[in-house]
């Protein structure tokens, strides 16, 4: 059996898993593109060791900040995890939809060609009205000028439709907006409680400027506040924003990507909304 726990940040897919993996004698593999750098934790919203409750945990401080951990890095750990436990109840668990995807679908990655036409000489316009020639119903943004030239320069039999290759329950964890964004905003008061300041600066301290540390939030904003950019407010109340848009960003890409159960999450009782998840987990796997 493979579980997927999706849905935005902080409405408490990691809880939940831990539930799901001691009630299915399952393991945990972590499907969050940042918790697999060692360091990044208090930003992360990594679990802790003493919430683990001894279920294995996978993918999870994986490698080093300075690296570029992509995606086709995480089909391949991934998969390994899923051969290596076929046999085994696996709970995939964050919010990075593509790296599911990548995991448990035919994602396929293509082969950068040299010979790949660069179009520099087009505007993005003019390669938006070429892709169109080329497919009329892609949906490319027309300021996404490296996806239009991707997309361009894909041979046939590239574009196959994408479907899945393992049998996968998604279970997405929601909560009404306004409950989320204050809970996002609580959780950043709280990073910062526990040291996110101080867990940030020692990698800029490091002068580590790596891609995870430029682009993940919680970190980027403080960047900005050592080099004298904003202030230490100005970078939490902007930590808290990202944050809010993130989640946001999450729920459109689930939506339009994936077949997930939407469960809205009783804060009050937590238990109500494992028994819920237990209840349309056993009835789709009555074996």
């Amino acid at each position: 059996m493979i579980l997927c726990i999706v849905g935005p940040t902080g409405v408490g897919k990691t809880k939940l898993s831990v539930e799901l993996a001691k009630r299915y004698n399952a393991i945990i593999v972590n499907a969050d593109a940042m918790q697999v750098y060692k360091g990044m934790n208090i930003g992360t919203a990594k679990i802790k060791e003493n919430e683990k409750e001894n279920i294995p945990h996978y993918l999870f401080d994986i490698c080093d900040v300075k690296t570029n951990f992509t995606v086709y890095d995480y089909q391949k750990e991934a998969r390994k995890i899923l051969t290596e436990f076929k046999n085994k109840n696996i709970i995939f668990v964050g919010g990075t939809g593509l790296y599911l995807k990548a995991a448990l679908y035919n994602y396929v990655f293509l082969d950068e060609d040299r010979n790949d036409n660069t179009y520099d000489d087009l505007s993005n316009d003019e390669l938006y009205k070429l892709a169109l020639q080329k497919d009329s119903n892609m949906d490319i943004h027309i300021n996404n000028r490296k996806r239009l030239i991707r997309f361009l320069n894909k041979k046939k039999g590239q574009e196959e439709e994408c479907y899945p290759l393992y049998k996968a329950l998604f279970i997405g964890l929601t909560t009404n907006r306004d409950i989320l964004y204050d809970r996002i905003n609580r959780r950043v008061d709280l990073m910062f409680q526990e040291g996110l300041e101080e867990e940030a600066r020692n990698f800029y301290n490091m002068n580590i400027n790596s891609k995870a540390l430029s682009t993940a939030i919680g970190y980027k904003e403080l960047f900005k506040y050592f080099d004298g950019e904003i202030s230490l407010e100005e970078a939490k109340e902007l930590i808290k924003k990202n944050s809010r848009h993130y989640a946001k960003r999450q729920y459109t890409w689930f939506n339009n990507q994936m077949d997930v159960s939407w469960f809205d999450v009783n804060f009050d009782n937590f238990n109500d909304t494992i028994m819920e998840v237990e209840q349309f987990i056993d009835s789709n796997y009555s074996d």
